[in-house]
C-alpha cells in the first residue's frame, strides 16, 4: 500500500465517522425545553404581529 492510498483510507475512514456522528445528531429529537422556548418566542412574535396591525 502506498502512503496515497493510506492517506485516502484514513480520510475516508474520518468522513464516513464525521457523517455518523452528524447523522446521529440529527436523529436526536429535540429537548423539551427548547421545544418550550421555541413556543415561548413563536407566541411572542405572534403578539408583536397582532399588535402591530
Amino acid at each position: 500500500m502506498t502512503d496515497d492510498s493510506k492517506k485516502e483510507n484514513v480520510e475516508e475512514q474520518i468522513d464516513q465517522n464525521l457523517r455518523k456522528v452528524f447523522q446521529s445528531k440529527l436523529d436526536e429529537e429535540v429537548p423539551d425545553r427548547f421545544m418550550e422556548l421555541l413556543a415561548q418566542l413563536k407566541e411572542k412574535e405572534d403578539q408583536g404581529r397582532s399588535h402591530g396591525q
